[in-house]
């Protein structure tokens, strides 16, 4: 493959077994992790370039795969996901250039302190050292991976959807031909064939090679990692998110939170599933956010006083048990009402995946209440669930949204791709 100005795309998806790829992958570690912060910077600058010039052979390559059987049975959300852009391209190239703009991660002193022996310790940030990550959908991914990983030092090894695999394949190529040209390890970024399930049990069970495992999808994928994997997995998993309209919030800004959250783009993890009304303003206030939800093509169901607030203005279906804990990456939306701040807490401890939460609302002390009681990576007074990203939050990009505590929590940049060691100075001091 080729783009306009005939460049030739070398094929990225290693023909190596996936022990092999992840043992070059560990080889390359050993040298990006001690690259100076200039050659990995040089590394990032190109391939920002070189997506500039190759936008037409990317969006050749992400047409085919649009057109290809695999991708006929994907849902309009994960058709999104998948579909590049001139703009898409852009913004991808404009990550790339901000991740190369922030300061270098690895040497960063945390701590320094002499101990009473005389030796000087350092506590500083180092490399993992080869990241997998396994992806669904978005090729965009492929670029915020690697560029994070670049920077931070650790090899990837990357397994996206099969039915993205031209436009990964795409991708990775301009990834490894800029390493090239910065005089870095080409394998420092792997594309693995999408293979089947097989696949994914055996990168996840490469102990002393794979530092850390990212799968990026819902429960499904996030299942089937927990059943087989040895090394130690991240979860950038679902997200079930929640806004809260409290009884002292704004009509106009509840609306426009609300309507944002879903319907901004509603096939991400950080779009919102569920609205809870408080029972104060379920009658005032839910009528129009349910309807302006509605106008922009929301399908919208419900629990039982959920039903009643609406009445005959604006259709909302019956919610089942299942839907509360339903991502559905599309445009519908659960609504329940709930009788106190207390209660939304409770509610979205129950059923959310501990994603992203928000709450509407001018009262501080209900703010506060609903900020410490609620168990999420990112939690919003007044603003929308959509801000949690990488990029908005200054990381330059992100390689998915953990959900879980350790051991790192919300979106994971460059700091997240680093451990820890401790340095210690001394002039012959031995322990008696």
């Amino acid at each position: 493959m080729a783009d306009a100005a005939g460049y030739p795309f070398r094929m990225a998806v290693a023909t190596r077994t996936i022990p092999e790829s992840c043992i070059a992958a560990k080889r390359a570690a050993r040298v990006l992790g001690r690259a100076p912060t200039a050659a990995k910077d040089a590394a990032l600058a190109a391939t920002a370039r070189l997506l500039d010039e190759r936008v037409d052979a990317i969006l050749e390559a992400n047409a085919a795969d649009l057109a290809d059987e695999r991708a006929a049975g994907l849902s309009e959300a994960l058709r999104d996901r998948l579909t590049l852009t001139p703009a898409r391209v852009a913004a991808m190239a404009e990550g790339v250039r901000a991740v190369a703009a922030l300061a270098d991660p690895v040497g960063e002193e945390l701590d320094y302190h002499t101990l009473d022996s005389g030796i000087d310790l350092r506590k500083v940030r180092v490399p993992l050292g080869v990241v997998g990550v396994i992806y669904e959908a978005r090729p965009n991914v492929t670029i915020d991976c690697a560029a994070l990983t670049i920077k931070s030092g650790n090899a990837i090894v990357l397994r996206g959807s099969s039915y993205a695999q031209r436009s990964n394949g795409a991708l990775a190529t301009i990834v490894r031909e800029a390493l090239e040209e910065a005089g870095l390890p080409e394998d420092s970024v792997l594309l693995l064939d999408s293979g089947d399930r097989d696949g994914l049990a055996e990168l996840a069970t490469q102990e002393g090679v794979v530092d850390l495992l990212i799968p990026r999808g819902g429960e499904g994928l996030k299942e089937a990692i927990k059943a087989v994997a040895t090394v130690p997995v991240m979860y950038a998993a679902a997200g079930n998110c929640h806004v809260y309209v409290h009884a002292d919030a704004d009509l106009e800004m509840a609306t426009r939170i609300a309507v944002n959250a879903k319907v901004q783009r509603p096939g991400v993890c950080n779009a919102a599933e569920k609205l809870l009304l408080d029972e104060a303003i379920a009658a005032s206030h839910g009528p129009t956010i349910l309807a302006a939800l509605a106008a922009e093509g929301v399908e919208l169901i419900g629990d039982a006083r959920a039903r009643a607030v609406a009445g005959e203005s604006v259709a909302i279906g019956e919610a089942g048990e299942g839907d509360w804990d339903t991502e559905y990456l599309a445009l519908k939306m659960a609504v329940a009402v709930v009788d106190s701040v207390d209660e939304a807490i409770d509610h979205i401890n129950a059923h959310g995946t501990g994603h992203s939460e928000a709450i509407v609302t001018e009262d501080a002390q209900a703010a506060d209440a609903f900020v410490a009681g609620v168990d999420a990576a990112a939690v919003y007074v007044n603003a929308s669930t959509r801000f949690t990203d990488g990029f908005e939050y200054g990381m330059g990009a992100e390689i998915g949204n953990s959900t879980q505590k350790l051991h790192a929590r919300g979106p994971i940049g460059m700091r997240e791709l680093t451990t820890t060691k401790y340095v210690g100075r001394g002039s012959g001091q031995v322990r008696g």
